[in-house]
């Protein structure tokens, strides 16, 4: 297996902290879904890594171990300043949820430096969340998270996984009880870390929803059946309107595709790669 390395990385007002293996190729980097960490690409980081490939994965400002969020800040701009640190010209950006909004809102405002793009569940910025599940337990987050202390956290992070972990379209009970509780640690790790940074701040964006058809990188995009109306909306919405893009609907997963089916996801993502 390829060597790896952490680090971190200066960006405006904070840092970025990473892992890099050095492999060879075009580099991989690893964005992971918001509220998680760079820790949800486990599998795939070692998987890349063991076959030798040039691969990156960082927790985003506000995640994980990177600086919390202190005010108005731009994830693409992070995200370039951290290829410039590590002396990575381009890559293919590989992001899940607010990690493919991140690497397509890269796409758009840092072309040079995306050689492709794998996006898995993806938001869209300027697409806004219509679906009325997602809107329903967003408001039961929200006031959880205002009644303070641990029930409180526990109820925010419960509404998370009925989104992001069951969807729509099943029960908890119906959803295999190891994927749950692995988010739900990552998911209540990154709410006692960063929960004073939740709305310190706002996410400079591209407004991707209107300029969909300025990109140019080839594309994957991933979703799973089950996934709420809004992704598959985002999906539909990036294949009629993009150029170079290729998408899939995978059976048997809801948004975190890359954790539920990683059979699926990692031949997909394996074609991608060598097609390039």
């Amino acid at each position: 297996m390829t060597d790896t390395r952490t680090g971190t990385a200066p960006v405006t007002g904070g840092e970025l902290s990473y892992e890099v293996a050095e492999g060879a190729g075009p580099a991989v980097v690893l964005l992971h879904g918001g509220l998680l960490d760079r820790h949800s690409w486990d599998e795939q980081f070692t998987r890349l890594a063991a076959r030798g490939r040039h691969v990156v994965r960082y927790d985003a400002r506000g995640h994980g171990r990177s600086s919390p969020v202190t005010g108005d800040h731009s994830h693409p701009d992070d995200l370039r300043a951290l290829l410039t640190h590590l002396d990575v010209p381009s890559a293919v950006l590989v992001g899940l949820s607010l990690g493919a909004r991140i690497a397509l809102d890269t796409a758009l405002t840092h072309p040079g430096q995306v050689a492709g793009l794998v996006l898995t569940a993806p938001g869209v910025s300027g697409r806004p969340f219509a679906d009325p599940f997602v809107a329903h337990h967003t408001e039961r987050q929200i006031a959880a998270l205002g009644a303070g202390g641990a029930e409180g956290v526990d109820r925010f992070v419960e509404h998370f996984l009925r989104m992001w972990a069951d969807g729509p379209h099943r029960s908890p009970d119906q959803v295999d009880g190891a994927l749950r509780e692995r988010l739900r640690a990552s998911v209540t790790a990154h709410v006692l870390r960063h929960a004073a940074g939740f709305g310190a701040g706002s996410a400079l964006e591209a407004g991707a929803a209107d300029r969909l058809g300025e990109l140019r990188a080839p594309a994957l995009v991933l979703t799973g059946e089950l996934d709420g109306a809004d992704i598959l909306a985002n999906a539909r919405a990036l294949a009629d309107a993009a150029p170079h893009v290729r998408a899939l609907v995978l059976p048997g997963a809801a948004h975190m595709v890359p954790l539920e089916r990683p059979d699926l996801f990692e031949r997909e993502l394996d074609a991608f790669l060598a097609a390039l």
